[in-house]
C-alpha cells in the first residue's frame, strides 16, 4: 500500500511541475500578445491621424479651413488651430478634464486609462493611454515637464513677458 501512495505522490508532483511549466509558457505568450496589441493600437491611431492629415485640404486664403466634417475623428488638432477643447473627441476631452483636475501633480498614464474606462492593470491599455497623452503633448494641449506626468501648459498671458521677444506688447 505504501508503494502505491508514494507512486501517486510522485505522479502528482510531476503533474504539478508540468502545469507550472505550462503556466509560465502561457504567461509569456500573454505578455507577448499584449505587447503586439499595444503596438497595433498605437499604429492604428497613428495611421488614422496621418490619413486625416493627408486628406485635409489646405487652409483657404481667408484663414478658414473648408474641411468637410468627417465622422468620429480620432486625430488631435494642434492647439493653436483650435478654439477650445470642444474640437477634441470625447476621450481626449476627458483626458484634458482629468489633467485639469490633477493640477500641478500631473496626470499619469495609469490614471488616464481609468479615465478612459480601460483596465488600468493591463499594460497594453496603460501604454495606449500614454500614447494618447503623448499625442496631446505633441499637439500642444499638454506638457510633460516630469517624465510620465502630464499637465496643462502655462497660459499664454503668464508666459508672455518671460523672455519671449515681443511677447508682452
Amino acid at each position: 500500500m505504501r508503494a502505491v501512495l508514494e507512486a501517486r505522490q510522485k505522479a502528482a508532483a510531476v503533474r504539478v511541475e508540468d502545469l507550472e511549466a505550462e503556466l509560465e509558457r502561457v504567461r509569456a505568450a500573454l505578455a507577448e500578445a499584449e505587447e503586439v496589441l499595444r503596438r497595433r493600437v498605437i499604429g492604428l491611431e497613428q495611421y488614422l491621424e496621418a490619413l486625416a492629415e493627408e486628406d485635409a485640404p489646405a487652409v483657404a486664403a481667408d484663414g478658414v479651413s473648408h474641411r468637410k466634417p468627417v465622422g468620429p475623428r480620432r486625430a488631435v488638432p494642434h492647439r493653436q488651430d483650435a478654439a477650445g477643447t470642444e474640437v477634441l473627441s470625447v476621450d481626449y476631452q476627458a483626458l484634458m478634464a482629468a489633467a485639469r483636475e490633477a493640477g500641478a501633480d500631473g496626470l499619469g498614464a495609469r490614471r488616464a486609462a481609468v479615465v478612459l474606462g480601460w483596465d488600468s492593470a493591463s499594460a497594453s491599455r496603460v501604454e495606449g493611454a500614454r500614447a494618447r497623452l503623448k499625442r496631446l503633448v505633441e499637439r500642444g494641449w499638454l506638457v510633460e515637464e516630469k517624465p510620465g506626468r502630464f499637465t496643462l501648459p502655462v497660459p499664454e498671458q503668464d508666459a508672455a513677458g518671460a523672455g519671449r521677444p515681443g511677447g508682452g506688447s
